[in-house]
């Protein structure tokens, strides 16, 4: 072989090698990504868990004898605690609806829905749910970038090659549930 062939076939060598750094570099970004969004998430969902068992103590003072959803309420709020995020959106969901549950039971209580401390918790967990929503938006656009790359050519042959797997969206059953609580003041 001549010297330019083999120069020609030299650098035709460090560019396939350069595009598999980068393209191995830029997958990594992406599950990166993924992990520190769900991270994210999962702050969020600890907020509303440390929220729920104060909201859960000043209701219980005036409404003692709805024990039943608010032991549902921690059992929830335990097991989500402990899920992965593609069991995470079901248990969320229902922890999600007892917080509903629970602001309704509220209406029957006018001094509780009067009381400042109530009021407090009632503005920091309408907060946790709307700040939930964004940061499983973000968490679910992450996946969907990441899972597109590892499916798409030639991004594909280097995500096979180093096994990077699929990441799971949160979700919830239905989209119309995810917004947050509210209840009148």
């Amino acid at each position: 072989m001549t010297t330019p062939v083999m120069m020609i076939l030299g650098f035709a060598v460090v560019v396939v090698a350069l595009g598999y750094v980068l393209i191995y570099n830029r997958l990594v970004g992406d599950r990166n990504r993924v992990a520190q969004s769900w991270s994210d998430v999962d702050v969020q969902l600890q907020r509303r868990h440390e929220l729920i068992p104060r909201l859960v103590e000043l209701v219980k003072g005036y409404a003692g004898y709805e024990k039943a959803l608010l032991t549902s309420l921690a059992d929830l709020r335990t097991q989500g605690a402990q899920a992965a995020p593609a069991k995470r959106g079901d248990i969320e969901q229902g922890v999600h609806e007892g917080v509903h549950r629970l602001f309704a039971l509220v209406e029957a209580y006018p001094d509780l829905k009067a009381s400042e401390n109530f009021q407090k918790l009632h503005e920091d967990l309408v907060d946790t749910e709307n700040q939930i929503q964004y940061a499983r938006r973000y968490y679910n656009g992450a996946v969907n970038l990441y899972n597109n790359r590892i499916q798409k050519f030639p991004d594909l042959i280097v995500a096979n090659q180093f096994r990077f797997e699929p990441a799971q969206f949160f979700q919830l059953d239905d989209d119309a549930k995810a917004a947050a609580p509210g209840v009148a003041l």
